[in-house]
């Protein structure tokens, strides 16, 4: 009796014959209870092929193709395939017509398999019947279409195999390719010792042409010495063999399972060897390439990253970065106070845009006689003086006072550039409902946006009728003042932005961007000169106000 590779024993001499028959006799008989032996005839190196059959016990008996299941360590199955390839026509049909005359003559009654060994001449040896659904069925599942499980179920109920549809003719030949693999908690590199522990992270991975058949593996699972290893079968099909190997070949990884030790590496070293992908290997293809066992090695960033915030959470930051002395003194901000009640005499800047248009609100600016500010504390990032994730109920609470405190402002810059891309894609709020809320808010303020020309507020070109409809949109929710800026001073993509808030009616403050000292004669190309010509530029096409910005 055996199993698994369990109770085999190679005899190379007569000599051998006894010491061997025990060995044999006494593993079956620990692992199965039964220490009878059959004595078969030795073929070296072969290819390990079996046929999957089904049988509806009236001695009919039908045979859904062959697997190669030759990838062997210690004669227990590792990566299997369906269906065979390598074989001659005369070979195949040969074993068929063996697997199913043998079945009949019994009149089977199962899901079963029979299987085979064959030499490098193509004879085959029958070593026996798995009268079972064994673990690498999923590949004859996946290209036949025939569900082998349910196939079973139906036929211990009763049904015949005519009944069920399942006829010979009616099985066509495959023209897809499946292969399976068995992630295990074993060790490659402590000669697939089973390791044990607490699954700190599972993942599973997914994808057209894969299939999953899971086992006991998820995040907490307790893996222990008292079960089969086996976490999950993954299963690939494709078109040919190399194509199946690549599919499991990105399923395994993108398979993450962190807190036990996997053969991940071992089944990803054999699934990219050149003589598995390019030929039919035998039994003996593990043994005889030993650098299968080098292990994978694995970053495990998002872990290590986890443990660290933990640590620097619960024990602070360690000494060795510096962490020493007393703690920094807190300081308690100094809160103004601000009169709500305050009304502003002069016309302010928002009035004057509103009632008199853009040329009239850049005069006026001209002609202010003090300094005036743009505020960016509702900006997100390094310029917002609060947060680098503003939400929109946090502007809207210290709106009133800001309202107040700012009325004699240029603007406040919220909204535009990554203060768009944080609402939508982070925070999940609509930025154009925060521009509609905070307008009601502040109404006697100009308020400014950032504008990156033809990419408007993403990273991307966009077709010119998007730009001019958005910048529309914009300031009918209230913009005033766009900042339309680029970088590298590049005015062709400048241009798109200036003309689509020119055509909306609103403010165009284009943006010079600049680094260093610009008076220095020895700059090169970059000198004030050339920072002048752009400027000259921009006058040309028709903005209302420059801003210089330093990119240091």
């Amino acid at each position: 009796m055996g199993g698994g590779g369990r109770g085999i024993r190679v005899v190379p001499a007569a000599k051998d014959l006894e010491p061997m028959f025990r060995l044999a006799s006494n593993e079956a008989l620990n692992a199965f209870g039964d220490g009878r032996c059959f004595v078969e005839k030795y073929v070296e190196k072969p290819r390990h092929i079996e046929v999957q059959c089904l049988g509806d016990g009236t001695g009919d008996v039908i045979h859904l193709y062959d697997r190669d299941c030759s990838v062997q360590r210690r004669h227990q199955k590792v990566i299997e395939t369906a269906p065979a390839t390598g074989l001659s026509r005369e070979t195949r049909e040969n074993i068929f017509n063996d697997a199913v005359r043998l079945l009949k003559a019994n009149n089977y009654r199962n899901a079963g398999t029979v299987e085979f060994l064959v030499d490098k001449d193509g004879n085959h040896y029958f070593m026996e019947v798995n009268p079972r659904v064994q673990v690498e069925h999923t590949i004859t599942e996946e290209i036949t279409g025939i569900d082998i499980v349910q196939s079973q179920i139906m036929i211990a109920s009763g049904k015949t195999l005519t009944e069920l549809g399942l006829t010979q003719d009616a099985i066509q030949e495959p023209t897809s390719y499946a292969m399976q693999c068995r992630v295990t908690t074993e060790n490659p590199a402590l000669d697939f010792r089973p390791d044990t522990g607490t699954i700190d992270v599972f993942r599973m991975p997914c994808g057209f042409g894969i299939r999953l058949d899971d086992g006991p593996g998820f995040q907490g699972a307790k893996i222990t010495p008292h079960y089969d290893s086996l976490l999950v079968k993954i299963t690939a099909k494709a078109r040919n063999r190399k194509d199946a190997a690549s599919k499991l070949i990105r399923a395994l990884r993108e398979f993450r399972v962190r807190g036990v030790q996997t053969n991940k590496s071992f089944l990803l070293n054999v699934l990219n060897n050149k003589d598995f992908l390019e030929g039919e290997v035998t039994t003996g293809f593990i043994a005889d390439n030993p650098s299968l066992m080098s292990p994978l090695k694995e970053r495990d960033r998002a872990q290590k990253l986890l443990h660290y915030i933990g640590e620097i959470i619960v024990n602070g930051t360690p000494k060795s970065l510096g962490a020493t002395g007393d703690p920094p003194s807190s300081v308690n901000p100094i809160v103004p106070e601000i009169h709500m009640d305050h009304k502003e005499k002069k016309q302010s800047l928002k009035m004057i845009f509103d009632n008199h248009g853009p040329e009239a609100f850049a005069k006026a600016v001209r002609e202010n006689e003090g300094l005036l500010i743009t505020d960016t504390t509702w900006r997100d990032a390094h310029q917002s003086l609060l947060a680098t994730r503003l939400r929109t109920i946090d502007m809207l609470n210290i709106a009133g006072p800001t309202s107040v405190a700012l009325r004699n402002a240029y603007s406040l810059e919220c909204w535009g550039g990554a203060t768009f891309d944080v609402a939508m894609r982070f925070l999940n709020e609509c930025p154009w409902d925060r521009l509609n809320l905070l307008r009601e808010a502040v109404p006697d303020i100009p308020f400014q946006m950032l504008l990156r020309g033809a990419n408007a507020v993403g990273y991307t070109s966009y077709p010119d009728n998007v730009v001019y409809e958005f910048c529309k949109l914009a300031k009918e929710a209230g913009m005033d003042v766009f900042r339309v800026f680029d970088s590298l001073n590049y005015v062709e993509n400048m241009r798109l932005g200036i003309d689509a808030v020119g055509q909306a009616g609103g403010v165009v403050e284009a943006a010079v961007c600049y680094t260093g000292d610009v008076t220095e004669p020895k700059r090169g190309l970059y000198d004030l000169e050339y920072y002048l010509g752009f400027v000259r530029e921009l006058e040309a096409i028709g903005i209302h106000v420059l801003a210089i910005k330093d990119m240091v």
